[in-house]
């Protein structure tokens, strides 16, 4: 059901953001924007712990900047582009790279627009913060229940485990080092073969919005909506997205500067 690839969800983001850059003319405005790769330490200053994947260098964050206003987005291809909204709008979105401009453009496009409060990556020690927001508001929201978390973050991870115990925590990745090893007491799954089965055996699915870019959310998304699981998408790059499909997300640090 991973198969990397699938954009329906990044289509249809598209064609609301059409319609409202039609609105504004931006296109006939033919607006400068510029995508670059960001340093670990530009994209998420200097945590305390080490485990999160972009200081791994397993990750990378790409930043956007259009009229201005800056969007990130994360994803495992960083690509450099420089053109307007319109390449932008035209570029096919069957790569990762092409779906890493386009969200993070995306949500710097909104936040130019006033659309989006905040479209930046948290910093320092802001996401361990984050991590302890997110397991007490799903225990706050849905009680002591099962939780799925798709894409091994490891603060969250400890986080869930903290509130929910080991037992009711499952998780899935794609990074296949981490496939079969244990994280606070959890056997990580394999993200190209056992997310449905992770998904059918929680009642809460925690999604990092990376899936939007490496494209395995179609899946994922049909999954949630067939078993009728509740959900909630976390961080920053999917925050574009998220405003423009009304699909419930948690990112309590992102930041606006």
């Amino acid at each position: 059901m991973n198969k990397a690839g699938a954009t329906h969800a990044l289509e249809a983001a598209r064609a609301k953001f059409a319609e409202i850059v039609a609105e504004q003319g931006l296109l006939d405005a033919d607006v400068v924007v510029s995508v670059s790769a960001l340093t670990a330490e530009q994209a998420i200053g200097r945590p305390s712990r080490r485990d999160y994947p972009i200081v791994e260098g397993k990750e990378h964050l790409v930043e956007a900047v259009v009229d201005g206003a800056k969007g990130h987005a994360f994803t495992d291809a960083p690509h450099d582009f420089s053109g307007t909204l319109r390449d932008v709008m035209a570029l096919p979105l069957s790569s990762s790279r092409n779906r890493a401009v386009f969200v993070a453009v995306l949500n710097a496009a909104l936040r130019s627009l006033g659309m989006l409060d905040a479209s930046l990556h948290c910093r320092d020690d802001d996401p361990e913060k984050c991590a302890k927001e997110l397991a007490d508001h799903v225990h706050e929201k849905w009680g002591k229940t099962t939780v799925g978390l798709i894409g091994l973050n490891p603060a969250i991870a400890e986080s869930l485990v903290g509130v929910f115990g080991s037992e009711n925590i499952r998780m899935t990745d794609l990074n296949q080092k981490n496939v079969g090893a244990v994280k606070f007491g959890v056997t990580i799954w394999d993200g190209k073969s056992q997310t449905e089965e992770l998904i059918r055996r929680s009642r809460v699915l925690i999604v990092t919005g990376t899936t939007l870019v490496n494209g395995t959310f179609d899946g994922i998304w049909d999954q949630i909506q067939k078993h009728g699981k509740d959900y909630l998408i976390f961080g920053v790059t999917a925050a574009g997205v998220c405003k423009l499909m009304d699909w419930a997300r948690i990112c309590p640090y992102c930041r606006s500067e």
